[in-house]
């Protein structure tokens, strides 16, 4: 009991409103210890979140129900979350219990600069100087390993990468010094490098200052490398808990099981991939089983497999090139003398080459800033370039006057990285997919229009009845099934995909990943595949284009860039990356 940290017993939240009681948490225990690090692992839904937030009772009550107890001990005082009052938690958040949240950019204030937000909450809990503070918080930014403290403590959160932003995000938790501290999906979205430094900083930070830490995450490949006991949850339940490596290597539970078939890197490309439904079902009663492989299951299992084959068999290319990149270059101004005249260029894309063949995929990977998503949208010319040429079915992009360039996009789609911001969130999803048919005057009337539409959601696993609902009314993986469906309504020829898996958990990426290859047969269509994880890049393109600093570093067949890279930076990417098995 003396190393005790947080003691969370039989815990259970349920939501009361006008549509009846959603139980969010059914009866949830667990225990950390100082030092320890404990993983919560589960899909979006499971309850993770929610257990998070409880702990700091950051659940506004009601609409919240508390049962149960969370116990924090606090310099040999036991203080029991659900009794304290306001004044108390304040008290207690950010100073003995801290948190990083799972989007820095809508955590940050975006009028305050990232150094300035910082010293706040440290001045919230000590009586420090404004001198004393700003120092404080400089020591904080170089122990989070941020480069140029003093620039990013006068720089604002826009003006930051997205790793940096996490980093000051952590220098604000970690300025109190508190005894436990909350990480609620610190990773989610980073590229593999920035992933692999935070996930190394945090286990710094925890064996320095001996402090718990609670992290969520629904990547099993993550916590493989820092967890020391695991919890799995699935449907506001603890479905498996144990050490670490004993449950990577030995999982009891179907879902667990099911969690760690459904990552790409166990999988070769064309392979369908295992989702959690073929694992387990649940009964009329809530009770969760695992699915029997009986006869005709070992039947379905054949027909996946001659499926499979088909698959990995098929010729992903003709050898005709659809798009021919050459000397491509996109240069934004980044200095210029007091008469306006530019000084220095950020060179994002910089003297780039290469072709894209008809039915190939081509996976584009790299880190944050490197300039894939820029890249990808100058081929569809939403970028306007800098120099360079763009062939595309032998035309000239960069010399098509404006009706020359809308007739072209009809042919040339995009998925875009966060289908939530790209949705229009007044109109439903049957409008936002109807639309490109409206401007293209594909259809004769509104009812053919809707058929059409209609027969899209089919296509992409949704219902007819999810014609008159809004964005918000969806989960992260239907929302990405939605601006699929929308880039696929044209039939286009060539579709880029930017980061269109990164921020789904892996069972939901599993379900996508085979949609886009369902989806490409039937279409047959070319993409341009970006991502900053190499593991899915490998799964689901024939060839790979690693970038860095908005050059090419290597570009080659999917499976050796993946196996045996020749550039050292690709390397590095490649040992960068979480997982159980490789």
């Amino acid at each position: 009991m003396q190393d005790s940290l947080l003691q969370v017993k039989d815990l259970s939240i349920q939501f009361e409103n006008h549509n009846g009681i959603t139980k969010a948490l059914q009866h949830v225990s667990f225990e950390i210890n100082k030092g320890e690090l404990v993983a919560v692992v589960g899909e979006s839904g499971s309850g993770k979140s929610i257990t998070s937030l409880s702990v700091l009772r950051l659940l506004p009550s009601p609409p919240a129900v508390y049962n149960g107890s969370i116990v924090f001990h606090n310099d040999n005082t036991d203080i029991n979350i659900l009794d304290q009052s306001l004044t108390a938690m304040r008290q207690l958040r950010g100073h003995k219990i801290a948190m990083i949240f799972q989007e820095p950019m809508t955590s940050l204030n975006p009028v305050h600069t990232c150094g300035n937000q910082v010293m706040e909450a440290i001045q919230q809990h000590y009586t420090l100087s404004a001198e004393k503070a700003h120092a404080k918080t400089i020591q904080l930014f170089e122990q989070v390993k941020l480069p140029d403290p003093e620039r990013i403590f006068k720089s604002y959160p826009h003006q930051v990468s997205g790793g940096q932003k996490q980093r000051v995000m952590i220098a604000m938790a970690m300025s109190c010094e508190p005894s436990l501290l909350i990480c609620d999906e610190p990773t989610t979205a980073l590229d593999v490098t920035v992933q692999k430094n935070i996930l190394e900083l945090i286990r710094e930070l925890k064996i320095q200052n001996q402090m718990g830490v609670l992290f969520i995450t629904h990547d099993l490949g993550v916590v493989s490398e820092i967890a020391d006991r695991i919890i799995v949850m699935y449907k506001g339940k603890v479905v498996e808990t144990g050490k670490a490596k004993e449950l990577l290597a030995n999982p009891q539970h179907s879902y667990t099981k099911a969690l760690l078939a459904c990552r790409p890197a166990l999988h070769p490309k064309g392979e369908r991939l295992p989702v959690v439904s073929d694992f387990l079902e649940i009964l009329p009663n809530g009770e969760i089983r695992e699915r029997i492989q009986n006869n005709e299951q070992g039947s379905k299992n054949n027909e996946q497999g001659t499926r499979n084959e088909e698959l990995r068999t098929e010729t992903p290319a003709t050898g005709t090139k659809l798009l021919s990149v050459s000397n491509l270059q996109v240069w934004y101004p980044s200095k210029r003398n007091f008469l306006g005249k530019v000084l220095n260029y950020t060179k994002a894309v910089n003297d780039v080459s290469f072709d894209v063949y008809e039915g190939e995929t081509l996976g584009l990977v790299g880190e944050s800033g490197c300039g894939k998503s820029t890249l990808g949208r100058t081929l569809l010319r939403l970028i306007e370039p800098t120099g360079g040429e763009i062939l595309y079915k032998g035309n000239d992009l960069l010399k098509t006057n404006k009706q020359q360039l809308k007739d072209m996009r009809r042919d040339m789609q995009l998925i875009f990285q966060d289908p939530y911001s790209s949705l229009n969130p007044r109109k439903t999803i049957g409008s936002a997919i109807a639309e490109p048919l409206m401007v293209h005057n594909i259809g004769r009337n509104d009812k053919e229009r809707k058929d059409i539409v209609i027969n899209l959601l089919e296509k992409v696993n949704l219902l007819p009845e999810h014609f008159n609902r809004y964005p918000h009314e969806f989960s992260g993986g239907q929302r990405q099934r939605i601006v699929i469906a929308r880039a696929l309504a044209l039939k286009p020829t060539f579709v880029v995909c930017d980061e269109s898996v990164s921020a789904l958990d892996v069972s939901v990426q599993a379900q996508v990943l085979n949609l886009l290859n369902d989806l490409k047969k039937e279409f047959k269509f070319t993409a341009v595949f970006i991502s900053h994880d190499l593991s899915v890049v490998r799964y689901i393109s024939d060839r790979i284009m690693v970038m860095s600093k908005g050059m090419i570093e290597e570009i080659g067949e999917a499976d050796a860039i993946y196996h045996s890279p020749k550039s050292e930076y690709t390397q590095r990417l490649i040992a960068s990356i979480p997982g159980v098995r490789r």
